[in-house]
């Protein structure tokens, strides 16, 4: 299933919402990085580059949140979709 841009805005609207029911700030920021998981003063934070396509927003965000043990079940549609296609790498 071949997704839009605008699929992939919604998508990373849903996986924001759950990482901060999972007490997860997320921040888009400038700068010569990707983005990834870390902890910052005892807050769990995903930093990623503002910069980036959505496509990628949504595959570093759901990449953080798998390794915070998110599970695809939680998940519904092409969120779900998305997800599971990560776990399968």
């Amino acid at each position: 299933m071949k997704l839009r841009e605008k699929d992939y805005e919604n998508i990373l609207q849903d996986l924001k919402s759950v990482a901060l029911g999972m007490s997860v700030t997320v921040r888009f920021e400038r700068g010569d990085f990707k983005g990834g998981y870390c902890i910052l003063e005892e807050s769990r934070v995903v930093v990623i580059n503002k910069l980036s396509t959505a496509q990628r927003k949504v595959s570093i965000l759901a990449g953080a949140l798998q390794e915070l043990g998110l599970q695809a079940e939680t998940l519904s549609g092409k969120t779900r979709m998305i997800f599971e296609t990560l776990e399968e790498e």
